[in-house]
């Protein structure tokens, strides 16, 4: 008996030294996402996964794991290298040039409001935010990293084991809470405080009385079917998101390079089809399309005019398309580009709480 509890002693005196080189179990703090009034009165509430609610913590380590190069292979490329706060959260090069020198095939698509989005990339492969980060990390022409590599860098960090502590509840670090971070950082990136926001709520818009007319006319060319015509994919009930996030055939081309949706399902009848791109933030996210052929706006709606191919898959809203489009007068096409940049919200670009930590 002696023996045992000399033994006793001794186990609870290393248990007692111990005690203050093991890290203390944090539980992470709700994080209470503020909706800008827009939003929260047009769309439904954000679907959040029930095993990545959002925290204060996982917010934070989301939003340092955005910006830091040590993702990549050779420590030089972060998400926002390709997802630039200037550029509305995308690439204003027509192509992203990865770790290697080499270039993707289509344009960086734009960071915004996508708690409310079912399908991710141009052509919907990445099913949830956390299904989308995983990909970049691994891809050969992005970041060309391992996860084991990347894993195996973070947990050398002096400080990313006590982050993850905190935010997940243990300092193992693993790809999953890697993805899980970014996408808890991801869906608090909401805009909603352009000044046709403000316009639909009777607020200032910071616009003249002509400027607010001049929208106003080109936001009446949107929604007519005889006209623009563009609500069907990009309005009416998508308001605010200005996109339907659904995927279309919108006779960019005869024939395909590349077949969007069509090469994720296989099936024929999606080739050509690409997800609708929010018109949120217009005027900082150019080039436009999926492969970034248009420079400006007004190019955009010159396509929608005058500019639409004819093929086997085109979406049945592509109209007019003997004569190539809608064909809309240059003072009609100066006033729906109009409405579309009183789409762009200056204050996301330069939010705070988005910025690099």
């Amino acid at each position: 008996m002696k023996t045992l509890f000399i033994l006793f002693l001794v186990v609870i005196s290393i248990l007692s030294c111990r005690k203050d080189e093991l890290p203390d179990v944090v539980k992470p703090t709700n994080y209470d996402l503020k909706l800008p009034p827009i939003i929260e009165q047009y769309l439904p509430p954000m679907e959040i996964p029930a095993d990545n609610p959002l925290t204060i913590e996982g917010v934070a380590l989301g939003r340092k794991l955005f910006y830091d190069t040590k993702l990549s292979a050779d420590n030089t490329q972060a998400c926002a290298s390709c997802h630039a706060p200037t550029s509305g959260f995308t690439d204003s090069e027509q192509f992203s040039t990865g770790i290697d020198g080499l270039e993707g095939n289509r344009n960086s698509m734009p960071i915004v409001n996508l708690g409310w989005a079912k399908e991710l990339f141009w052509d919907g492969r990445a099913k949830s935010l956390e299904d989308q980060a995983f990909g970049p990390v691994v891809n050969p022409i992005e970041m060309h990293n391992t996860w084991i590599n990347a894993v195996s860098t973070l947990q050398a960090d002096s400080k990313y084991p006590e982050l993850f502590n905190k935010a997940f509840g243990s300092t193992v670090i693993d790809s999953v809470k890697v993805v899980k971070a970014i996408a808890q950082f991801e869906r608090t990136m909401i805009s909603g405080n352009s000044p046709f926001d403000r316009y639909l709520r009777g607020e200032d818009t910071g616009m003249t009385e002509e400027e607010e007319l001049e929208v106003y006319q080109g936001f009446a060319l949107f929604m007519d079917e005889t006209k623009g015509d563009c609500f069907h994919c990009h309005g009416d009930s998508y308001m605010p998101l200005w996109t339907d996030n659904l995927f279309h055939n919108n006779g960019l081309d005869a024939t395909f390079s590349d077949n969007g949706l069509g090469a994720v399902t296989g099936n024929s009848s999606d080739n050509g089809k690409f997800k609708t791109p929010t018109l949120r933030n217009l005027k900082f996210t150019a080039p436009y399309m999926h492969d970034g052929r248009f420079s400006t706006l007004d190019e955009v709606v010159n396509h929608y005019s005058f500019g639409l191919q004819n093929s086997s898959t085109i979406d049945p809203l592509m109209k007019n398309l003997d004569n190539g489009g809608i064909a809309l007068s240059p003072t009609e096409k100066a006033l729906l580009i109009k409405f579309l940049e009183s789409l762009s919200d200056e204050s996301y670009i330069i939010n705070p709480d988005f910025q690099a930590p």
